[in-house]
């Protein structure tokens, strides 16, 4: 069987940053966020690579491409032509994935690290379950911003529950989350999605299922940790959680481009990534 397929999210419009987050320099050369992303799952064994984009800034991310990545590199662009949210980006995408082979799931605008890329792909090639790669949330925070995550509740290594826990962030008394709920504060060891999902073949004919069931009058967008949700208690999928010791360095915001340049630069100096993408 061939490598996995990694699919990248990469046609949101990144209003909070204000730019094309998924080029952001973030690395030493001066390489965008998606950049970084596809040289570690290439590293990792993914055979294919398919960005998913929009008609407003899918051409400059195609553009990019096909300046700065090597030609050798299989990648599609999928359009997605209307922004119903992340089942529907992954649906546009399907053309361009074998349907033989499991695939998964990435944002553009969050850099997982090699050992969250190598892990997916190790599960995805030897493991008849989907999975979720989940970080310590200390190791998913940039900057001192609120953020969303989403906190995982596991059970014998298999997701139960994602609940969105809003206004992360730090303070001299811990991370806390300033969302009304319970607990508080977090620990800093806390397991969070940040959306690296890996999903086999089976799942195609759900994913057209949430779409088609999907009331877009009452919520404009549907999303990949309702369709999770949905398809553990419907259909008694089984999500394993894999924790990585990756940090994820994520571009949230303008002011979190130094400090992700910052950690970007001290992995390569610790060795956990090649000075150069694609080397």
């Amino acid at each position: 069987m061939s490598g996995p397929t990694l699919v990248i999210l990469a046609a949101g419009r990144a209003r909070r940053y204000g730019g094309l987050k998924q080029l952001a320099p973030i690395g030493r050369h001066g390489e965008g966020v998606i950049d970084l992303i596809a040289s570690d799952a290439v590293t990792a064994g993914f055979d294919d690579i398919v960005i998913v984009v929009n008609r407003d800034t899918g051409p400059t991310i195609q553009e990019h491409v096909a300046a700065h990545w090597p030609k050798d590199h299989k990648v599609s662009f999928a359009f997605q032509e209307k922004l119903r949210g992340t089942v529907d980006a992954v649906l546009a995408a399907e053309e361009f994935v074998n349907h033989s082979v499991p695939f998964g799931i990435s944002n553009a605008d969050d850099l997982y690290g090699l050992d969250a890329l190598m892990k997916l792909g190790t599960h995805l090639t030897s493991n008849p379950d989907c999975c979720l790669v989940a970080f310590q949330l200390e190791n998913s925070l940039v900057g001192d911003l609120p953020v969303s995550r989403g906190t995982c509740q596991v059970v014998d290594g298999r997701l139960t529950h994602v609940v969105e826990r809003r206004n992360v962030h730090f303070t001299p008394d811990g991370l806390e989350a300033d969302d009304g709920l319970h607990p508080r504060f977090l620990s800093p060891e806390t397991l969070v999605s940040m959306n690296l999902w890996g999903f086999q073949p089976n799942v195609w004919p759900l994913l057209h299922r949430e779409v088609e069931e999907h009331d877009f009058a009452a919520s404009p967008e549907v999303l990949l940790p309702t369709f999770v949700a949905g398809v553990m208690q419907r259909d008694g999928l089984v999500f394993s959680v894999i924790e990585t010791s990756s940090r994820c360095i994520g571009v949230t915001h303008a002011e979190d481009l130094p400090l992700a340049q910052f950690l970007v630069r001290e992995e390569i100096k610790s060795g956990l990534r090649p000075e150069f993408a694609f080397s």
